[in-house]
């Protein structure tokens, strides 16, 4: 094995996770997680790795951004024809992980997923700075380009054919994972880590702590 590997070594010493400052709404902890990565001036701290697994039972992991999120849900958006979304298409579950390594924190989240309401999608989209919103168009997601010219052709040719407001595109939109499962994890000395566990339960949760 790499030696450099095997030298890097961390303490984690920046806080620790108690049953009395847990709570019984993970929506609100996770809340409360997020409002201070984005305080401590964390780099997009919205960036979640997303897990989802194809028809024929193959995982594919990769960074998305975390667009919103309530009790309802965490939502993100995508093209619907991409690989992730084909994955969805055929097994409507996933599971998601932030780690927030300047806080010593880890958020996982699994779940079902579900579409959001078209006039939600086209109401995010209207927010995308334009540039965004004809790479949209131009980017059939997860196919093969012969090179990047054919990718800046494309994005020239919806920029002509949409010289004013950019419509939404069918085939993009977003998503909601409905959590039924949401951990949170706080690094801690000599890998004692703090480790909670939410499971949903009829209209509420259950809380257990978590071996490390």
């Amino acid at each position: 094995m790499d030696e450099k590997l095997l030298r890097i070594r961390r303490s984690y010493l920046n806080g620790e996770l108690d049953e009395a400052t847990v709570g019984k709404d993970p929506i609100a902890m996770f809340t409360a997680w997020m409002n201070t990565a984005i305080d401590a001036g964390i780099d997009e701290p919205n960036g979640m790795s997303l897990a989802t697994v194809s028809a024929a039972g193959a995982p594919s992991v990769r960074v998305v951004l975390l667009r919103g999120f309530s009790h309802s849900g965490f939502v993100f958006f995508t093209n619907y024809d991409s690989a992730k979304g084909c994955d969805l298409a055929a097994n409507p579950r996933a599971a998601a992980a932030f780690w927030w390594q300047p806080l010593e924190r880890q958020v996982r989240i699994a779940g079902r997923v579900e579409r959001i309401a078209r006039e939600d999608s086209a109401a995010y989209f209207r927010t995308r700075p334009r540039g965004h919103q004809l790479a949209a168009w131009a980017s059939r997601q997860s196919r093969p380009v012969n090179h990047r010219g054919e990718l800046e052709t494309l994005a020239e040719e919806v920029e002509t054919l949409f010289p004013g407001e950019v419509p939404l595109p069918d085939f993009w939109g977003g998503y909601r994972l409905i959590p039924d499962r949401i951990e949170f994890w706080q690094g801690r000395e000599n890998r004692l880590h703090d480790r909670f566990l939410f499971e949903r339960q009829g209209e509420g949760w259950t809380v257990a702590r978590l071996a490390p």
